[in-house]
């Protein structure tokens, strides 16, 4: 395959770092930001498109399949077609589906679009870092992956009040509408801005359909397992133990066939390279904590605190502004302190906002929730910037956009099991907490009767008849042991994402001590000496 045309950068008068920036982060945050806005528009697509909970929830399944494929081979299509083709290409594919999904008159038309714009959407993110990594130099590597992480972190958190603003007031089909103008902007910076290096578009001599269907098969069934788990009843259905095995044999296989493939789908290879293996499975952690936030405080506003949409998406703002405002400081830092301690500072401080949330009460105010959003957003960016930087440090720069692809899969995948591990947790420890609270509901309990008799009179001065005011009393206590048990629930889920992000402290010594450059240069020195 000839090489590509516009691989001349040396004839070319130099971009502007900034504009070249400028130009990749539209299409960032567009990617990262589709994932959270439409969740909270989905109960209004229910009753429009006349489907059940389970049915809307594959809006999100059908784009998450198509987006972590495409994610995965993000290398493979720029060795293909060259990083600023695929740029173009997805860009104008996502536009175009995201209008399609807008105009979505059944839910068969809206799910296909929806693959569409997943895969369109895939390889945005992994093409942005590449590219950022590349044409920023090395002292301002950190910079580079603060401005990148101002789409990537501060998206999934503006997501739900955007999201839920737009659905309040102009319906669910306006998430999809404000998609294209912001696309176009990217479309057109990229042509003006974004070329090849020389050495990017190397062709390929065969296309590996194997590792393409190994790769296909276990991403789409894992990613079902995961959001359909739950609802079957994890390991007790038939269907989840074959889609569970069919995934693992599947990945396997994968793994094996890739190792041993000449032009693979994903080089698996670069995973040798231990910052990017170690960063990888931080940033599969950290990416936990924040998607897991970020699907637990919206549900719990809306169902337990009788939140609005937009409301609850509020709720997390504050953690998004402090988050837009670290960045910069988080990427100023990286070139001054040890990437170990960036990474370990951020992760604790994350870790106490977590501690703070599993003590959280039935007498929950908006503005109890403000202090632990700020503290968390104090915490993502110096663990985020860093990692971004810290993972790819060591790839070569033909390899990374398959190295970012490979990054940006794993905090993907993490945030999938953030999904479906929260939703676990709530339901079986709801249950849980209610049994052992219901164990107090007793007629040989002196407290249950005075309270059940306390409200009794209460309802009955309110006009109830005194022969309803009992069975009414019963229910109120009923409800009120329901609103607590799920309570409890989340401060345990928010207990358990304490603990999977002080168990990233081990990782991090996988890391290196002194950032790349820093290490390079005294290496040099020492050498001359």
């Amino acid at each position: 395959m000839p090489k590509n045309a516009d691989a001349t950068p040396a004839a070319r008068a130099p971009i502007n770092k900034w504009l070249i920036a400028l130009a990749v982060i539209p299409d960032v945050f567009l990617a990262v930001m589709d994932i959270t806005v439409v969740n909270t528009a989905m109960p209004h697509m229910m009753g429009s498109l006349g489907q059940t909970l389970s049915d809307i929830a594959w809006v999100g399944t059908a784009y998450s399949i198509a987006e972590i494929i495409m994610l995965s081979m993000a290398g493979w299509w720029s060795a293909l077609l060259g990083r600023r083709t695929l740029l173009l290409i997805s860009t104008v594919v996502f536009a175009v589906s995201s209008i399609l999904c807008g105009q979505a008159h059944g839910f068969g038309e809206l799910l296909f679009f929806r693959v569409l714009q997943g895969l369109g959407g895939g390889s945005l993110i992994p093409i942005a870092q590449a590219t950022l990594r590349e044409n920023f130099p090395p002292e301002e590597q950190g910079l580079a992956m603060g401005l990148f992480g101002m789409g990537v972190v501060v998206a999934p958190a503006i997501g739900p009040v955007l999201g839920g603003w737009l659905t309040d007031n102009y319906g669910w089909r306006w998430v999809f509408y404000i998609n294209p103008p912001i696309a176009v902007v990217g479309f057109l910076m990229t042509i003006f801005f974004i070329w090849d290096p020389p050495y990017l578009k190397r062709g390929l001599k065969r296309v590996d359909w194997t590792g393409i269907a190994l790769l296909a098969t276990s991403l789409t069934t894992l990613q079902i397992v995961l959001e359909r788990g739950q609802e079957k009843d994890w390991f007790a259905s038939t269907q989840i133990c074959l889609g569970f095995a069919l995934a693992v044999v599947s990945l396997i296989a994968l793994v094996f066939w890739e190792l041993r493939s000449d032009e693979p789908i994903v080089d698996l290879r670069l995973l040798r390279d231990v910052p990017l293996s170690a960063g990888s499975t931080i940033a599969f952690i950290t990416t936990m904590a924040l998607y897991g936030t970020t699907f637990l405080m919206p549900q719990l506003l809306q169902t337990i605190m009788g939140y609005t949409a937009y409301l609850s998406g509020l709720a997390l703002l504050p953690r998004a502004l402090v988050l837009f405002s670290m960045m910069p400081l988080a990427g100023w830092l990286y070139n001054r302190v040890s990437p170990r301690a960036l990474i370990a500072g951020g992760c604790l401080i994350m870790a106490v906002s977590y501690h703070q949330l599993a003590y959280l009460s039935t007498a929950l105010s908006f503005w109890t929730l403000v202090p632990i959003m700020i503290v968390m957003g104090l915490g993502q960016p110096f663990t985020f910037v860093t990692l971004s930087t810290v993972a790819l440090s060591g790839v070569e720069k033909k390899d990374l956009t398959t190295a970012a692809s490979l990054f940006t899969l794993s905090r993907r995948v993490g945030g999938n099991v953030a999904y479906a591990l929260m939703a676990t947790i709530v339901d079986r420890r709801t249950q849980f907490h209610r049994a052992r609270l219901a164990e107090s509901v007793s007629a040989f309990n002196p407290s249950f009767l005075a309270a059940r008799s306390h409200l009794a009179a209460s309802l009955i001065q309110r006009g109830v008849p005194a022969a309803l005011a009992p069975s009414q009393a019963l229910g109120l206590i009923d409800a009120a042991i329901n609103r607590q048990a799920t309570f409890m629930s989340y401060n345990d889920s928010a207990w358990i994402m304490e603990l999977f992000l002080l168990a990233t402290l081990p990782v991090i010594l996988l890391l290196p001590k002194r950032r790349a450059e820093a290490a390079a240069a005294a290496a040099a020195e020492e050498e001359a000496h």
